[in-house]
């Protein structure tokens, strides 16, 4: 399963790494694209200053093959709208599609996201997608939270400015 920094954000805005540790259980991955990111938003968001040293995610995935970064380039561009000027912006993205859809050791992962846009490409590519309101059902499922914390929570994301889908109600997440 791989977040990308929206979701990591998100969980981080009310200061629920935990649930990110739990619901991956050593399952998760995240590219270097992602991780910079994160780290950047720690500025921001302080709980996620220590996610590098966690082991919830692995050692960030590194796209070093020319072919390869030729090839996320060319993804982050046509798909995502990246520029030359802003070489990071989209990189997260690209980076997470690409290994998902073309790298075997990563086939049939799942993508964790709120970006609508990002969403449909990888939709379009057959990858597996889910959202911050997925990752929290989860969390339900697994008798983490019960489903009217749940909701309590993910409206607390949406106060503290987070974008998302939100459950309509408790149904939603269960």
């Amino acid at each position: 399963m791989f977040p990308d920094n929206t979701v990591i954000c998100n969980l981080a805005a009310v200061d629920r790494l935990d649930l990110l540790r739990s619901v991956l259980g050593r399952r998760g991955r995240w590219t270097e694209a992602v991780a910079y990111e994160a780290s950047r938003s720690a500025r921001a968001y302080p709980p996620l200053s220590a996610l590098a040293r966690d082991p919830c995610l692995g050692e960030p995935i590194e796209i070093g093959d020319a072919a390869d970064v030729l090839r996320v380039e060319q993804i982050r561009r046509a798909v995502f709208g990246g520029t030359a000027v802003e070489p990071l912006r989209h990189l997260g993205e690209a980076q997470t599609c690409y290994v998902i859809k073309n790298w075997p050791q990563f086939a049939g992962s799942w993508w964790v996201s709120d970006d609508r846009e990002a969403l449909r490409y990888a939709r379009f590519q057959q990858i597996t997608t889910r959202e911050t309101i997925d990752f929290v059902s989860a969390a339900v499922v697994n008798g983490e939270l019960r489903a009217s914390d749940g909701v309590a929570l993910m409206n607390a994301m949406a106060d503290a400015g987070r974008r998302l889908r939100l459950p309509a109600s408790e149904r939603d997440l269960r």
